[in-house]
């Protein structure tokens, strides 16, 4: 289970997937290469041995970096897992340096900061409740 995120190229004015044309088609965040040298820049922790699948891990988190075989590449969806807010930064890293905007998949909604960590406590919340119910680890 996991809280996803997209990053992508749309423009700042878009306030949420409503206000997305249909038939928009975002720019490119550049070519592979670029991409994977842009990301291991902002991240240099980030493992890219898979270049269509990544992954970075923190003390308290993981991201799994879904980046597909396109070339160049439109999107990369990160696949957040753990705890803990500071994972926030390297989402908003790799967001910047790619100049793009992070979209939480869960609401719809772009997260403009760092600190809009809203959509990342629901998750959380959501996970554990699953997590208890299920019968798995205790509260």
């Amino acid at each position: 289970m996991s809280w996803d995120v997209v990053l992508f190229k749309i423009p700042n004015d878009v306030a949420s997937m409503a206000d997305i044309p249909r038939n928009y088609k975002p720019a490119p965040l550049g070519s592979r290469t670029e991409v994977e040298a842009v990301l291991r820049t902002a991240v240099p922790t980030v493992d890219l041995s898979d270049p269509t699948w990544g992954n970075l891990d923190g003390p308290t988190w993981s991201i799994e970096l879904n980046i597909g075989r396109d070339d160049p590449i439109d999107s990369i969806m990160l696949h957040v897992r753990g705890g803990g807010d500071e994972v926030m930064a390297p989402i908003f890293a790799m967001a910047a340096a790619l100049d793009c905007r992070v979209l939480d998949c869960s609401s719809g909604d772009f997260i403009t900061a760092v600190e809009e960590t809203d959509g990342w406590h629901e998750f959380q919340a959501f996970r554990d409740r699953a997590v208890w119910a299920s019968g798995g680890l205790a509260e």
